[in-house]
């Protein structure tokens, strides 16, 4: 597995990876008909616009290919968006398709992420997750402790969404690793 920066070439197999995760993540989580409406296009024009506005919004986005060169995910992170004084990183996003996860893919993501925002002196890191989401268990085994709770809309039904907040990203580098 590779695991590199993302560039604009690779924004519509991000696209597939982003709603095929959602598809099979969030069935019966959130409303089907919102899941039905998600579109391949909208995600790429969406990508387009994070890759287009890296520099200004201060964000960076890596994908993980496979053994045969094939996207399988990607993560997303920068400075922590809502300003909060004690995490000061943020994992904005991380997808990996359904048949691949399991295998470390995940984690080597995680781990580039926290890197790069400890190469901008940059040591705590938080991740907002939907709180039935599966992926609740793969950050808290890798360290992350509950931290916030709020409610949100999605699709016209009232979701509870969980940060997962780690201190030291240095740790979690370490963490990752093994």
């Amino acid at each position: 597995m590779i695991v590199r920066e993302a560039t604009h070439n690779d924004v519509a197999v991000m696209a597939r990876v982003h709603v095929d995760t959602w598809r099979t993540t969030y069935r019966g989580i959130v409303p089907d008909e919102l899941l039905a409406t998600l579109s391949y296009e909208k995600r790429e024009n969406g990508w387009h616009q994070i890759l287009d506005n890296t520099s200004k919004d201060d964000n960076f986005t890596y994908v993980a290919e496979d053994e045969s060169g094939k996207i399988v995910g990607f993560a997303n992170g920068g400075v922590e968006r809502a300003g909060d004084s004690v995490y000061q990183g943020e994992l904005t996003a991380i997808y990996v398709l359904k048949s691949h996860q399991q295998k470390g893919i995940g984690r080597e993501l995680v781990r580039a992420v926290a890197q790069r925002l400890s190469q901008r002196g940059i040591h705590s890191m938080l991740v907002w997750v939907l709180a039935k989401n599966p992926a609740c268990r793969f950050y808290e085994t890798l360290g992350g402790q509950k931290v916030y709770e709020k409610e949100i809309e999605r699709g016209g039904v009232k979701l509870i969404e969980i940060a997962y907040g780690w201190m030291d990203t240095a740790n979690l580098q370490r963490h990752s690793a093994t």
